[in-house]
């Protein structure tokens, strides 16, 4: 049987990339806030199943661990190291005989032969073995691979591990890459083929609309009353978001298949069909279509981005798969929680004018308080998983290819030393188009060119070059490529990535303002009611307390800038603020949110027919206005698809 074949890119070991500037600092947000503290008192994580205790013994307490490991080693954190230890000391020792991790009852149950847990319980063990390099990890690994090679014949993959098989072969490929033992390929091809089909599913999409709930309703009556069915599970937004991984982790054991066009086709399909103006596509918390005022749900972000990041390990620094990963880490990770790190939601909206409990409601099938923010709204699924998202995006910042060279996929503030040469970026990305990137040693730098850049260049100074002059300009980096150079000693790298603002067409006739990565809102005042918990992981309703209904012209526009703070995903440390002139125009509430943006006005409305809506104050006027646009992930309340004077 052939081998696996090699990835295009692979990340530093865990923990040789550091965060630095503000992206260390929401890190330590996430140290201090919810993800460093949640086993403290979530019953769910500290008295889990899967540590002795009482409480939920399947996926949430899997999923913790999962994030917490990233952030206690990025970090080099000895209190949240001290936390992931225990954790892994107790599922490490009390691992059964025959391979089992976790809870088990005795009894014949697909409970009990459940792989979907323990697969995140390898994620999180792989980490940190990429991190130590424990020597107890791999075995044990092995072990229960070897018992769930046996246990597929009998009790094959089912519900959410037969949507989820993706993220079984990603780990038994790193374990073959550890290990290179051929039978985790033919375990590999047995999951394939017991999981759902996301390769005919991204060949023809499915769904190209708002699942009703009927439809919800008849996938389950035709299962005897089980919702656990392809049908559902299938329009399910976290498993599409998992579904994306099937395109790259397949790639390595046939590339025959261009898997990569088949993903990017799967994502062009869910943009038209279902796709949000922050990069995600709707699913509250199935397939919701493209109305702005439907939710995504924070499981998905995070899980998005894992397939991202998966996808470019696989098929290398492919634009629009780089591109989408920043627009999700820049603005949808950090608008789905507070920014003390605290408290999340469970769905976000682009136009998102009320966070409320409401029985009238837009959703596909979420409850009343989707999305509130609190410990744990709704489900507490995104309260235990949502803590990935950023130390994943940071260890995929730059990657190694096989020839040497380092690539660099994202400009966020890090430094790392590896084989010999140390780089070091510095600046403020992607709120400042300038990066500079200092190297100490001998190596190849790949730098992508993201395609939005205008007129890029780059500037190298070697301070010790004795022939003046001492900046030279090299070769003029083209948008939407790799910009290859050699590097020695000690150099300084001035990249600049120059971007415009660009109105965006959205569905009906509606614009988003966009600058690079970062798509811009408009932010709406907020009154935070506290309706239950207690602080610092209350329930809070956010209600508006200024107009949002509004249709703008998109040019001209004027962007100005503030010195950016350790944490500028704030509405009042938004580090870019863009003016934009407005008219105000009837635009109710409708289902509890924002209804579709009302087509084109021709002209400035009526004074005596706008502002009818109960949620915000009366107008004073329908006349011009200009407005303060910033970034959609320094926003709480906000508009980001808007109809265009």
């Amino acid at each position: 049987m052939p081998g696996l074949t090699e990835p295009a890119l692979r990340p530093l070991p865990l923990a040789t990339l550091s965060p630095q500037g503000w992206l260390l600092e929401r890190l330590r947000l996430q140290a201090d806030g919810m993800a460093g503290h949640l086993d403290e008192f979530w019953p769910d994580v500290a008295r889990s199943g899967w540590i002795g205790g009482d409480a939920e013994g399947w996926e949430r307490g899997p999923y913790w661990l999962d994030g917490i490991v990233g952030v206690a080693y990025l970090l080099d954190d000895d209190r949240l190291k001290a936390k992931v230890r225990r954790w892994v000391d107790y599922i490490l020792e009390h691992q059964q005989e025959d391979g089992w991790f976790g809870p088990r009852s005795g009894e014949s149950t697909y409970a009990d032969h459940d792989s979907w847990p323990r697969i995140i319980v390898l994620k999180a063990l792989l980490q940190h073995h990429d991190a130590t390099g424990d020597p107890r990890v791999v075995p044990a690994a092995l072990r229960f691979l070897r018992l769930l090679d046996g246990m597929l014949d009998e009790w094959p993959l089912r519900e959410w591990a037969r949507s989820r098989w993706t993220d079984v072969v990603w780990v038994i490929n790193q374990l073959h890459d550890l290990t290179g033992e051929d039978w985790l390929l033919r375990l590999a091809a047995k999951c394939k083929e017991q999981g759902f089909d996301w390769f005919g599913y991204a060949d023809r999409l499915p769904f190209t609309g708002k699942v009703p709930e009927a439809t919800l309703r008849a996938f389950q009556a035709q299962h005897d009353g089980n919702w656990m069915n392809d049908g559902h599970l299938s329009s399910h937004g976290v498993n599409v978001a998992m579904g994306l991984k099937a395109m790259p982790v397949w790639q390595r054991h046939d590339a025959s298949v261009d898997q990569k066009a088949r993903l990017l086709h799967l994502i062009a399909q869910l943009d038209a069909r279902h796709g949000q103006a922050n990069g995600l596509f709707s699913c509250d918390e199935h397939l919701a279509g493209r109305h702005p005022s439907q939710g995504t749900e924070t499981c998905t972000v995070v899980e998005y981005l894992a397939s991202l990041e998966v996808a470019l390990e696989s098929f290398g620094p492919v634009e629009p798969l780089a591109d989408r990963l920043e627009r999700l880490a820049f603005n949808a990770l950090p608008a789905s929680t507070t920014p003390d790190e605290w408290t999340h939601q469970y769905v976000q909206q682009a136009n998102q004018v009320i966070c409320h409990v409401t029985e009238d409601r837009i959703y596909t099938n979420n409850g009343p308080d989707a999305n509130v923010f609190g410990l744990e709204p709704h489900f507490g699924c995104c309260t235990a998983n949502r803590h990935q998202g950023w130390p994943r995006f940071t260890s995929h910042l730059w990657m190694r290819s096989p020839d040497g060279a380092f690539t660099a996929l994202s400009y966020a503030p890090c430094s790392f030393e590896y084989d010999g040469l140390t780089v070091s970026v510095a600046g403020a990305y992607p709120f400042s188009d300038d990066v500079e990137i200092t190297t100490h040693g001998t190596g190849r730098l790949r730098l992508r060119i993201p395609t939005w850049a205008t007129n890029p260049t780059l500037t190298i100074n070697t301070p010790t070059d004795p022939n003046p002059p001492h900046h030279q300009h090299a070769p003029e980096p083209t948008p939407g490529s790799v910009h290859e150079i050699e590097v020695s000693g000690d150099q300084t790298l001035r990249l600049h990535l120059g971007a415009s603002v660009q109105a965006v067409p959205r569905t009906g006739g509606a614009v988003t303002l966009e600058r690079g990565p970062l798509v811009f809102s408009l932010p709406i005042g907020e009154d935070w009611r506290q309706i239950g918990g207690e602080d610092p992981h209350a329930t809070w309703e956010v209600h508006p307390t200024t107009r949002w209904n509004y249709a703008i012209n998109p040019e001209p526009t004027h962007l100005s800038r503030k010195p950016i703070s350790s944490n500028p995903f704030s509405p009042a440390t938004a580090p870019l603020h863009l003016q934009v002139r407005a008219h105000q125009i009837p635009w109710p509430l409708e289902h509890g949110a924002a209804a579709a943006p009302p087509p084109t006005p021709s002209h400035s409305t009526d004074p005596t027919t706008v502002g009818a809506d109960p949620s915000g104050p009366d107008p004073a006027t329908g006349g011009p206005e200009e407005l303060t646009f910033i970034p959609y992930g320094c926003t709480t309340l906000r508009v980001t698809e808007l109809p265009q004077i």
